[in-house]
């Protein structure tokens, strides 16, 4: 998976709504589009995102409904897309027969946050075997054994969270993303992308300044989109993407 930079992700539960809002998202400049598959016991999920998903439950989503999702939205987006779960779904419908489904979906890769990669095993066999790129998690109490192992197994970018805690709008950005960054960076030269409390154009704009290769944005977007529908998301992504390419070409 090739992702651009500076990379904007933006994230959304599979749900009802969910292609609409992702093709508007793209519209506004989102270069990837991240897909919830949601879970009953969502660990890393803050308020915003644990609400989406039981919304989508409620509604009636599974696994493969999510990857007819999938599907539909390939057949309208050329961007990566790159599904988000759990271990316990992945599990229960198979290793390798949910990389198999997902590729055959047009998936490029996908994100299990509770299934670190030197445990992924089978998972990231699947992965490969189907030409799924597993996207790693770090964070800033990530030690340098456990970025050298992720990044060894690595593909498409690499997660980086700005916070250790859960999914939430946040007011500004971490101190702790630049010091990660520089960490990370030795390990790998995919793109290094910041989520977990990326809620404006203005925190966008820190990452790029810290040293990330973009954002990952979730719980704001999905806000946006509850508030104002696809139009509202679109331009709050238009703001965004503003802000990430001013600060891609500003003077060092």
């Amino acid at each position: 998976m090739r992702v651009a930079r500076p990379a904007q992700v933006i994230y959304l539960m599979a749900d009802t709504d969910t292609v609409d809002l992702a093709v508007a998202a793209v519209r506004g400049g989102a270069t990837a589009i991240e897909i919830g598959i949601p879970f009953s016991d969502p660990l890393a999920d803050g308020p915003t995102v644990q609400r989406a998903g039981q919304r989508a439950l409620r509604n009636g989503m599974t696994a493969t409904l999510a990857l007819e999702l999938i599907a539909e939205l390939r057949s309208r987006v050329d961007v990566p897309l790159v599904p988000m779960t759990y271990a316990g779904p992945v599990l229960a419908y198979g290793e390798r027969r949910f990389c198999a489904d997902l590729a055959a979906a047009g998936a490029d890769g996908m994100i299990v946050p509770d299934v670190p990669h030197d445990e992924a095993g089978e998972l990231l066999e699947g992965c490969r075997e189907h030409g799924l790129d597993l996207v790693p998690l770090l964070a800033p109490t990530s030690t340098d054994e456990r970025i050298g192992l992720a990044c060894a197994g690595a593909g498409g970018f690499v997660y980086l969270v700005s916070v250790a805690g859960i999914t939430g709008s946040r007011a500004g950005l971490s101190d702790r993303v630049a010091p990660l960054v520089a960490r990370v960076r030795p390990y790998t030269e995919l793109p290094l992308l910041v989520g977990f409390g990326i809620a404006s154009p203005e925190a966008a704009r820190a990452a790029m300044a810290a040293g990330a290769d973009g954002v990952i944005i979730g719980s704001k977007a999905i806000e946006v989109a509850e508030e104002g529908g696809s139009e509202a998301l679109e331009e709050f992504v238009a703001a965004v993407a503003g802000a990430l390419n001013d600060a891609s070409i500003a003077p060092e």
